[in-house]
């Protein structure tokens, strides 16, 4: 993987260059001191992974991910450990390294990484299709059949959607949007900004999130008036 180190601090650059360059799957492309120089470098290439500091003058790493439109996989890599909660709200971001950084942590943080690309690999160009009770996804160019009413729950996850049926997890390259347009709108609700869920598979209400199945997933104030309507209330 192609890697860019943004970091103010020329020790902690040297010491992340360091253990790039002693792991074979990371390659480094540049170095920036500050967020600006590597927005302006991102405007104009693409890279597979950022190490990424927080705390950096004017702009922060935060700031930095949230100005870019599609960023890349992001291994913070800080001297505080208080942001951990806050990072993993960023769906780009794969691990939160604490200097000092051991090259066995590194290792596994890269690993992370790799993992999270080949999951996005087999992700398609997002086509999907409908017809009567199926829908069809383009995964590795190949068409695959979801029985709509088996799909329990649906995610946005950056520029991918994962789609969880009772059998099987599939990860498309698309939209929420686009997918809940071929979704009946009888069975199917967005609850949230980055979940759609099947009502029929409720299992649990509680304050502000449903109980699907196994996961338990948000539920936005402007969405629960319709959830409650949905409902066959005593």
């Amino acid at each position: 993987m192609k890697c860019l180190v943004i970091d103010d601090e020329e020790t902690a650059r040297v010491i992340i260059e360091e253990l790039i360059e002693k792991n074979p799957h990371v390659e480094l492309e540049e170095r920036f001191s500050n967020a600006i120089q590597a927005i302006k470098y991102l405007n104009q290439q693409s890279t597979d992974l950022i190490f990424l500091d927080i705390h950096m003058p004017e702009f922060t790493g935060f700031d930095l991910i949230q100005t870019l439109k599609t960023p890349p996989n992001v291994i913070l890599t800080t001297s505080d450990r208080n942001f951990a909660i806050e990072a993993f709200e960023y769906e780009c971001i794969v691990d939160y390294l604490v200097k000092p950084i051991t090259q066995d942590r590194f290792d596994k943080a890269v690993q992370k990484a790799l993992s999270k690309k080949s999951v996005k690999a087999k992700g398609s160009d997002g086509e999907i299709t409908k017809t009567e009770n199926d829908l069809y996804v383009n995964i590795d160019r190949r068409l695959i059949k979801i029985d709509i009413p088996s799909i329990y729950l649906v995610q946005a996850k950056g520029d991918y959607i994962q789609i969880k049926t009772f059998d099987k997890n599939y990860i498309v390259h698309s939209t929420l949007k686009k997918i809940t347009d071929k979704l009946p709108d009888d069975l199917f609700l967005k609850v949230h900004r980055s979940f759609v869920i099947n009502t029929k598979h409720i299992i649990d209400i509680e304050d502000n999130s449903v109980l699907i199945e196994k996961d338990v997933v948000p539920v936005s104030r402007s969405n629960r008036p319709e959830l409650m309507k949905r409902l066959n209330l005593l």
